[in-house]
């Protein structure tokens, strides 16, 4: 498959570097908060549903991939209509990923979370779509990051209403 840009493919490859750079800063801010995540996870009530603390990281590391990918094949169109939107929708998403650790798990403040995440939501899911305008196979590498953070909407909504003694 023929990939459409005008960079050099060391300037390609020095794109995908740093877009999974700043992927993995985002995650990194986002793990600062979440040092003692696993303790705290621990003592919290959860639905039956809420999958065990060891699921998380290779999830996210996965996802967090995913996303660097998808922004780097967006980034490699520079004449596409609407892609400086579209990756300023993603750098916002990730500004919200990075400070639901933290409402949660730092401040330990459930609700606050619960909005983020809904605004993390609707981020992730216009930035699919701002993607996929420009590259579908961008928009589509969103799609399993929608879909986990449509559960973490919910357990996290559950997770803060069984705990009010604690988030």
């Amino acid at each position: 498959m023929q990939l459409s840009s005008s960079r050099s493919t060391p300037a390609q490859a020095v794109g995908l570097l740093g877009w999974l750079g700043l992927v993995f800063v985002a995650a990194a801010l986002g793990a600062v908060a979440s040092m003692e995540a696993p303790t705290f996870y621990a003592q919290l009530v959860k639905p039956g549903w809420a999958p065990p603390a060891a699921v998380f990281g290779p999830v996210w590391s996965v996802l967090y991939l995913l996303m660097a990918v998808a922004a780097w094949l967006v980034w490699r169109d520079p004449a596409a209509w609407g892609r400086g939107a579209a990756l300023a929708l993603f750098v916002a998403q990730l500004a919200a990923n990075a400070l639901w650790s933290w409402l949660f798990f730092g401040w330990h403040d459930g609700a606050l979370a619960f909005v983020d995440v809904l605004l993390l939501l609707g981020l992730v899911v216009v930035t699919a779509v701002a993607f996929w305008r420009i590259r579908p196979a961008a928009g589509w590498l969103l799609a399993p990051y929608a879909a986990w953070v449509s559960f973490a909407s919910a357990l996290t909504w559950a997770v803060w209403r069984a705990n009010p003694g604690l988030l």
